[in-house]
């Protein structure tokens, strides 16, 4: 894999893994009913996931460019740690969304 395309899919897992920590981060906050760090949390967790979407539209660029991309087993595992963290972060919101909902 060349270096600038292994460079993107460490960064879709570092900032997808980064996200995912924040969103669970999020709700442990939420739990305790502290809101207000929670949606810090959750919006740090959205930042993460841009700078992924970033790295991801990349590789993507290239591809359609006319670039052949080596997928292997590091490539579709930054791609379902991506998946993985956006759902997350989703149910993070929902959950925060609950817990606000109870203590008020």
């Amino acid at each position: 894999m060349q270096e600038e395309n292994l460079e993107a899919v460490m960064g879709l897992i570092i900032h997808g893994g980064n996200a995912k920590s924040n969103a669970m981060e999020a709700i442990q906050e939420a739990k305790n009913g502290e809101f207000t760090v929670a949606d810090e949390k959750i919006k740090e967790a959205e930042k993460s996931l841009v700078e992924a979407h970033h790295s991801q539209t990349g590789l993507l660029t290239k591809e359609a460019q006319g670039e052949q991309l080596n997928l292997n087993l590091l490539t579709v595992h930054s791609q379902d740690h991506l998946m993985t963290s956006i759902a997350f972060t989703d149910l993070a919101k929902e959950i925060i969304d609950v817990y606000r909902k109870i203590s008020a």
